[in-house]
Protein backbone atom coordinates (compact mmCIF):
# COMPACT_ATOMS: atom_id res chain seq x y z
CA UNK A 1 0.00 0.00 0.00
CA UNK A 2 1.82 3.09 -1.19
CA UNK A 3 1.13 6.65 -2.15
CA UNK A 4 -0.22 6.99 -5.64
CA UNK A 5 -1.00 10.71 -5.98
CA UNK A 6 -1.42 14.01 -4.23
CA UNK A 7 -5.05 14.99 -4.75
CA UNK A 8 -6.72 18.33 -4.05
CA UNK A 9 -10.32 17.96 -2.85
CA UNK A 10 -12.58 20.97 -3.34
CA UNK A 11 -15.88 21.02 -1.37
CA UNK A 12 -18.98 21.48 -3.56
CA UNK A 13 -20.73 24.74 -2.70
CA UNK A 14 -19.65 24.47 0.93
CA UNK A 15 -21.78 21.37 1.54
CA UNK A 16 -21.68 20.41 5.21
CA UNK A 17 -21.73 16.63 5.61
CA UNK A 18 -22.36 16.87 9.34
CA UNK A 19 -25.63 18.76 9.29
CA UNK A 20 -26.61 18.00 5.67
CA UNK A 21 -26.98 21.73 5.05
CA UNK A 22 -25.19 24.29 2.94
CA UNK A 23 -22.90 26.74 4.64
CA UNK A 24 -19.84 28.81 3.65
CA UNK A 25 -16.73 26.75 2.96
CA UNK A 26 -13.66 27.93 4.87
CA UNK A 27 -11.12 25.82 2.97
CA UNK A 28 -11.00 25.95 -0.80
CA UNK A 29 -9.06 22.73 -1.17
CA UNK A 30 -7.58 19.92 0.89
CA UNK A 31 -4.60 17.92 -0.34
CA UNK A 32 -4.97 14.25 0.35
CA UNK A 33 -2.42 11.43 0.26
CA UNK A 34 -4.26 8.59 -1.45
CA UNK A 35 -2.88 5.07 -1.47
CA UNK A 36 -3.11 1.96 -3.58
CA UNK A 37 -4.65 -1.12 -2.05
CA UNK A 38 -3.35 -3.34 -4.83
CA UNK A 39 -1.11 -6.21 -3.73
CA UNK A 40 1.08 -5.52 -6.79
CA UNK A 41 3.67 -3.06 -5.47
CA UNK A 42 6.32 -3.44 -8.19
CA UNK A 43 5.54 -0.13 -9.89
CA UNK A 44 5.17 1.68 -6.57
CA UNK A 45 8.47 0.28 -5.31
CA UNK A 46 10.22 1.39 -8.47
CA UNK A 47 8.73 4.86 -8.09
CA UNK A 48 9.95 5.19 -4.50
CA UNK A 49 13.41 4.01 -5.51
CA UNK A 50 13.49 6.61 -8.26
CA UNK A 51 12.57 9.31 -5.74
CA UNK A 52 15.38 8.17 -3.50
CA UNK A 53 18.09 8.18 -6.18
CA UNK A 54 17.13 10.58 -8.97
CA UNK A 55 18.24 14.20 -9.18
CA UNK A 56 15.38 16.63 -9.60
CA UNK A 57 15.24 19.09 -12.48
CA UNK A 58 15.99 22.65 -11.40
CA UNK A 59 18.09 21.65 -8.42
CA UNK A 60 15.13 21.13 -6.07
CA UNK A 61 17.22 18.91 -3.80
CA UNK A 62 19.59 21.83 -3.32
CA UNK A 63 16.89 24.40 -2.58
CA UNK A 64 18.12 27.48 -0.75
CA UNK A 65 14.95 28.76 0.86
CA UNK A 66 11.56 27.34 1.81
CA UNK A 67 9.52 27.89 4.96
CA UNK A 68 10.86 29.02 8.31
CA UNK A 69 13.39 26.78 10.00
CA UNK A 70 12.08 24.01 12.26
CA UNK A 71 15.40 23.73 14.07
CA UNK A 72 16.44 27.40 14.50
CA UNK A 73 20.04 26.34 13.99
CA UNK A 74 22.08 24.56 11.36
CA UNK A 75 21.99 20.81 10.84
CA UNK A 76 25.18 18.87 10.14
CA UNK A 77 23.74 17.74 6.78
CA UNK A 78 20.57 17.83 4.72
CA UNK A 79 17.93 15.25 5.74
CA UNK A 80 15.21 13.20 4.11
CA UNK A 81 12.23 12.11 6.21
CA UNK A 82 9.61 9.61 4.98
CA UNK A 83 6.45 9.67 7.10
CA UNK A 84 3.93 6.81 7.02
CA UNK A 85 0.52 6.77 8.61
CA UNK A 86 -0.01 3.46 10.40
CA UNK A 87 -1.95 0.74 8.59
CA UNK A 88 -5.39 -0.59 9.35
CA UNK A 89 -5.76 -3.62 11.59
CA UNK A 90 -4.75 -5.75 8.63
CA UNK A 91 -1.52 -7.73 8.52
CA UNK A 92 -1.68 -7.88 4.72
CA UNK A 93 -1.86 -4.09 4.26
CA UNK A 94 1.15 -3.58 6.55
CA UNK A 95 3.08 -6.22 4.60
CA UNK A 96 2.36 -4.40 1.33
CA UNK A 97 3.68 -1.19 2.84
CA UNK A 98 6.81 -3.00 4.05
CA UNK A 99 7.33 -4.43 0.55
CA UNK A 100 7.18 -0.97 -0.98
CA UNK A 101 9.85 0.37 1.41
CA UNK A 102 12.12 -2.63 1.89
CA UNK A 103 14.75 -1.69 -0.73
CA UNK A 104 15.15 1.89 0.55
CA UNK A 105 17.93 2.53 3.05
CA UNK A 106 16.90 4.33 6.24
CA UNK A 107 19.35 5.24 8.99
CA UNK A 108 16.67 5.10 11.68
CA UNK A 109 12.98 4.41 12.14
CA UNK A 110 11.04 6.55 14.62
CA UNK A 111 7.62 5.42 15.77
CA UNK A 112 4.84 6.32 18.12
CA UNK A 113 4.78 3.84 21.04
CA UNK A 114 0.97 3.49 20.72
CA UNK A 115 -0.10 0.05 19.51
CA UNK A 116 -1.37 0.76 15.98
CA UNK A 117 1.71 2.70 14.90
CA UNK A 118 4.02 0.40 16.85
CA UNK A 119 2.70 -2.75 15.16
CA UNK A 120 3.01 -1.16 11.71
CA UNK A 121 6.58 -0.08 12.51
CA UNK A 122 7.49 -3.57 13.70
CA UNK A 123 6.22 -5.11 10.45
CA UNK A 124 7.89 -2.55 8.17
CA UNK A 125 11.19 -2.48 10.08
CA UNK A 126 11.63 -6.21 10.75
CA UNK A 127 14.95 -7.73 9.66
CA UNK A 128 16.70 -4.34 9.78
CA UNK A 129 19.67 -4.03 12.09
CA UNK A 130 18.99 -0.67 13.75
CA UNK A 131 16.53 -0.82 16.68
CA UNK A 132 13.23 1.05 16.47
CA UNK A 133 13.19 4.41 18.26
CA UNK A 134 9.93 5.24 20.05
CA UNK A 135 9.08 8.91 20.58
CA UNK A 136 6.29 10.13 22.85
CA UNK A 137 6.12 13.23 20.65
CA UNK A 138 4.69 11.01 17.87
CA UNK A 139 1.67 9.94 19.95
CA UNK A 140 -1.83 10.74 18.73
CA UNK A 141 -3.75 13.79 19.96
CA UNK A 142 -5.73 13.35 23.20
CA UNK A 143 -9.42 14.16 22.63
CA UNK A 144 -10.68 13.61 26.17
CA UNK A 145 -14.28 12.28 26.24
CA UNK A 146 -14.38 12.07 22.42
CA UNK A 147 -11.45 9.66 22.45
CA UNK A 148 -12.25 6.40 20.67
CA UNK A 149 -15.91 7.26 20.11
CA UNK A 150 -17.64 6.57 16.81
CA UNK A 151 -18.63 9.75 14.97
CA UNK A 152 -22.33 8.93 15.17
CA UNK A 153 -22.14 8.38 18.95
CA UNK A 154 -20.04 11.49 19.62
CA UNK A 155 -22.42 13.62 17.56
CA UNK A 156 -25.41 12.33 19.54
CA UNK A 157 -23.91 12.55 23.04
CA UNK A 158 -21.80 15.71 22.69
CA UNK A 159 -23.28 17.65 19.75
CA UNK A 160 -21.74 21.05 20.61
CA UNK A 161 -18.27 19.70 21.30
CA UNK A 162 -18.37 17.35 18.33
CA UNK A 163 -19.35 20.17 15.97
CA UNK A 164 -16.48 22.31 17.28
CA UNK A 165 -14.04 19.42 16.77
CA UNK A 166 -15.22 18.80 13.22
CA UNK A 167 -15.76 22.40 12.06
CA UNK A 168 -13.18 24.44 14.02
CA UNK A 169 -10.60 22.03 15.49
CA UNK A 170 -8.05 24.76 16.27
CA UNK A 171 -10.54 26.28 18.74
CA UNK A 172 -11.92 22.99 20.10
CA UNK A 173 -11.13 22.91 23.82
CA UNK A 174 -11.93 21.00 27.00
CA UNK A 175 -11.40 22.65 30.40
CA UNK A 176 -9.11 25.25 28.86
CA UNK A 177 -7.01 22.70 26.95
CA UNK A 178 -6.79 23.09 23.16
CA UNK A 179 -5.65 19.67 21.81
CA UNK A 180 -4.91 20.77 18.24
CA UNK A 181 -2.95 23.85 19.32
CA UNK A 182 -0.93 21.68 21.70
CA UNK A 183 -0.37 19.24 18.84
CA UNK A 184 1.55 21.94 16.94
CA UNK A 185 4.02 22.26 19.82
CA UNK A 186 4.33 18.47 20.01
CA UNK A 187 4.97 18.26 16.26
CA UNK A 188 7.76 20.84 16.46
CA UNK A 189 9.31 18.85 19.32
CA UNK A 190 9.13 15.67 17.22
CA UNK A 191 10.79 17.38 14.26
CA UNK A 192 13.66 18.58 16.44
CA UNK A 193 14.17 15.11 17.92
CA UNK A 194 14.21 13.56 14.44
CA UNK A 195 16.28 16.16 12.59
CA UNK A 196 19.02 16.41 15.22
CA UNK A 197 19.51 12.63 15.23
CA UNK A 198 22.63 11.22 13.53
CA UNK A 199 21.94 10.10 9.97
CA UNK A 200 20.44 11.57 6.83
CA UNK A 201 17.49 9.36 5.85
CA UNK A 202 14.74 8.60 8.36
CA UNK A 203 11.46 6.68 8.42
CA UNK A 204 8.66 7.85 10.72
CA UNK A 205 5.51 5.85 11.59
CA UNK A 206 2.71 7.71 13.33
CA UNK A 207 -1.00 8.61 13.52
CA UNK A 208 -3.29 10.83 11.47
CA UNK A 209 -3.66 13.90 13.71
CA UNK A 210 0.00 14.25 14.66
CA UNK A 211 0.92 13.51 11.03
CA UNK A 212 -1.27 16.42 9.93
CA UNK A 213 0.53 18.62 12.45
CA UNK A 214 3.95 17.39 11.25
CA UNK A 215 3.10 18.25 7.65
CA UNK A 216 1.61 21.64 8.51
CA UNK A 217 4.44 22.75 10.80
CA UNK A 218 7.00 21.70 8.17
CA UNK A 219 5.20 23.89 5.63
CA UNK A 220 4.66 26.84 7.96
CA UNK A 221 0.88 26.34 8.29
CA UNK A 222 -0.98 27.07 11.52
CA UNK A 223 -3.48 24.96 13.51
CA UNK A 224 -6.38 26.50 11.60
CA UNK A 225 -5.20 24.41 8.61
CA UNK A 226 -5.52 21.13 10.54
CA UNK A 227 -8.17 19.73 8.19
CA UNK A 228 -6.42 21.00 5.07
CA UNK A 229 -4.36 17.77 5.05
CA UNK A 230 -5.77 14.26 4.72
CA UNK A 231 -3.64 11.13 4.76
CA UNK A 232 -5.01 7.62 4.26
CA UNK A 233 -3.85 4.60 6.25
CA UNK A 234 -0.50 3.60 4.78
CA UNK A 235 -0.11 7.00 3.10
CA UNK A 236 3.49 8.06 2.50
CA UNK A 237 4.78 11.65 2.64
CA UNK A 238 8.42 12.53 1.86
CA UNK A 239 10.19 15.68 3.06
CA UNK A 240 13.63 17.04 2.23
CA UNK A 241 15.28 19.40 4.73
CA UNK A 242 18.19 21.69 3.93
CA UNK A 243 20.89 22.43 6.50
CA UNK A 244 18.88 25.33 7.89
CA UNK A 245 16.06 22.96 8.83
CA UNK A 246 13.71 24.25 6.12
CA UNK A 247 11.36 21.69 4.60
CA UNK A 248 10.27 20.90 1.07
CA UNK A 249 7.66 18.28 0.18
CA UNK A 250 9.14 15.98 -2.45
Amino acid sequence: MVCGALIFIVPLAGFNSISNSRRPSYHSARPGIRCSNSPDVSLATETLENYASASITGGALGFESATTSLTQKSLTSSKKVTIVRHGLSSWNSEERCRKALETIHFDKCFSSPISRAKSTAEVIWKEREEPLVYLDSLKEAHLFFLEGMRNVDARERYPKEYLAWREDPANFHVNGVYPVRELWGTAREAWREILFSPGENFLVITHKSILRALICTALGLGPERFRAIDVNNGGISVFNFNKRGEAMVQ
